[in-house]
């Protein structure tokens, strides 16, 4: 009833290519029977609107139980094995039954003992309708349990368009990452899964998959040019290049487009709160995007982007709703604007305040990893009794240099770049990069 225009077309491509996993094939065939075997094991062991979490990576089992709790009507939960406060989750979204994923495929089913009461999972069982719980980053607190009607966000998954082979980089709790799976499902592409996200693993796992989408993180494409796992394996397979979650450092942009002029490096946008929009980026080497689609409505008040959708999510399960009396969600996100096209310049939670000047620290970033011998950098306000806050940078250099020769060489380079109040003071010289599991920047 949900899904049937996706179950359609898997059984009109039975025997095409669906899932890479464990450098094994599955096909359309193989999926369809995951899904119905877990249909079976749902109405066997749960009630329609019952809450069910999952912790799992992408894999044939897991995909197959999503798309079997969208057609059950159950209220979906999706964990990776990124996530380090499971139980606390488990608590918020008031999850009933859990199926615990190990590394190799194999699951557990546990009774959580919980009941579900709370009155936005009411409202959606009272709809007879699927659902999904994704939790907010957690960066600026707790994380927020965000309730989704799982049909509005299904309906633009009906119309088939063109796909490409493509690799799960973001995981199994990302909305990005499940957005990116069910488009790849309903227009009956391959979904590749590669045994670990490094960057050596995922461009083997190109090369040898011929691979054509990649949707990943400034962060990690950083770290394919540092690494230059680009050397080992041909990664030329690939057309499309997509990137989110955090800011883009122009420099790593310009980088990468001029290492591989021929991938087209496509700029997206999604909140968990409202889902992924459409976006159209003005160049490969520009940070200038529209973002939008039918179902959405933008404006800029202050040089905050306000978004009001179609998709938007019923509620939070554990904090207040985020939206206006008109409907209008603050993303928190700074750009600026030139016509049609914007540009984002930080979130506002990530704004240091020097004497009252504000700085952004991705355009540091940016400025710092122009410098010889910089592999990357990490910008973040630190403490101070006469400014509130100065400027100060982790550095990860290619090859071995002194504190005092990486000072002197910032200061000068900075110098005609910068302003003064931009410029980094306290800087501090590391050997690991700062990213968290998900591949974003850490800035601390």
């Amino acid at each position: 009833m949900f899904i049937d225009f996706i179950l359609e077309r898997f059984k009109e491509n039975l025997k095409s290519e669906a899932v890479i996993w464990n450098d094994t094939q599955y096909t359309y065939k193989d999926l369809l029977e995951k899904y119905n075997f877990w249909i079976g094991f749902l109405n066997k062991n749960t009630k329609k609107g019952s809450v069910v979490g999952v912790r799992a990576d992408y894999n044939p089992d897991s995909i197959g139980l999503m798309l079997a709790l969208i057609e059950n009507q159950n209220i979906f939960v999706p964990f990776s094995f990124a996530n380090k406060d499971i139980d606390e989750k488990i608590e918020s979204a008031e999850v009933e039954h859990y199926i615990k994923f190990e590394v190799d495929g194999t699951y557990e089913f546990i009774k959580t003992g919980i009941r579900a009461k709370h009155s936005l999972i009411q409202e959606i069982r009272d709809r007879q309708h699927p659902g999904v719980i994704v939790f907010s980053s957690g960066s600026t607190g707790k994380p927020k349990a965000a309730l989704h009607d799982f049909t509005f966000l299904l309906s633009k998954f009906k119309v088939q368009r063109a796909t490409l082979r493509t690799i799960t980089f973001l995981l199994f709790d990302h909305w990005g990452g499940i957005n990116t799976l069910l488009y790849i499902l309903s227009n009956v592409g391959l979904i590749g899964v590669p045994k670990a996200r490094s960057a050596e693993e995922v461009c083997e796992f190109i090369y040898k998959h011929k691979i054509e989408l990649l949707p990943t993180t400034p962060t990690f494409i950083n770290l394919i040019l540092i690494s230059k796992a680009f050397e080992k394996f041909d990664i030329s397979s690939l057309q499309v290049v997509s990137y989110g979650t955090e800011m883009m450092p122009e420099s790593t942009l310009k980088a990468f487009n001029s290492l591989f002029p021929k991938i087209s490096l496509k700029q997206t946008y999604g909140l968990t709160e409202l889902g992924v929009m459409r976006t159209k980026s003005e160049s490969n080497d520009s940070l200038w995007l529209k973002v939008g689609g039918e179902d959405y409505q933008t404006k800029i008040v202050d040089n905050i982007l306000f978004i009001k959708a179609k998709t938007s999510i019923l509620g939070y399960l554990n904090a207040a709703s985020p939206f206006d009396a008109e409907g209008w969600y603050n993303t928190g996100d700074k750009v600026e604007q030139k016509d049609d096209w914007i540009r984002f310049l930080g979130r506002e939670s990530d704004i240091i305040n020097v004497g009252g000047q504000k700085v952004f620290p991705a355009e540091v970033e940016s400025v710092l990893m122009q410098i010889e011998n910089i592999n990357e950098a990490s910008v973040f306000g630190k403490k101070n009794p006469i400014m509130g806050n100065v400027v100060a940078a982790k550095i990860i250099l290619e090859k071995e240099e002194s504190l005092s020769e990486v000072k002197n060489k910032i200061r000068k380079f900075c110098k005609d770049k910068l302003e003064a109040f931009k410029i980094p003071v306290h800087i501090e010289i590391v050997t690991e990069t700062n990213v968290s599991e998900r591949f974003k920047k850490v800035r601390k």
